[in-house]
């Protein structure tokens, strides 16, 4: 079966903004002094990579499938620049995306986890807002 594909509304900084709002909450999550929420907290954080990559791509005018994966974005970032390879690591987020957000698929996750999610996804937001500030995009708070 082949990949949906589809035109994407809104502006590179549209997709900024809500992956910026997606870290924000995985961060203050982590802050809870009780029943902090790893699940949710590794799920934005896999969002805020995700959309810094889909805006990457946004930028560059580059359609991209229906996806949670973070992977297939990499890949898709690596043509056009090889230097999204370095991101390799970041493909762990993807199983955020959907595990463990349904009774079944549940795994109990644990602060570390979070902490690895989030570092993730810093590493991801730091490399697509460089590279786009070396193009020349305005992108607003760093």
């Amino acid at each position: 079966m082949k990949s949906k594909k589809y035109n994407l509304p809104g502006k590179v900084t549209d997709w900024i903004e809500i992956a910026e709002e997606d870290l924000i909450i995985a961060k203050h999550s982590l802050t809870l002094s009780s029943g902090v929420p790893f699940r949710i907290i590794t799920f934005h954080s896999q969002q805020c990579a995700e959309k810094y990559l889909k805006g990457f791509l946004v930028f560059h005018k580059i359609e991209f499938p229906y996806t949670h994966n973070i992977v297939t974005l990499i890949d898709l970032c690596s043509e056009i620049d090889e230097s999204f390879e370095e991101l390799r690591e970041a493909e762990l987020l993807t199983s955020y995306a959907t595990a463990n957000r349904y009774p079944g698929e549940f795994r109990k996750l644990r602060r570390q986890d979070a902490l690895n999610s989030i570092k993730l996804a810093e590493m991801v937001r730091i490399k697509v807002r460089r590279t786009l500030i070396n193009t020349g995009s305005k992108l607003g708070k760093s």
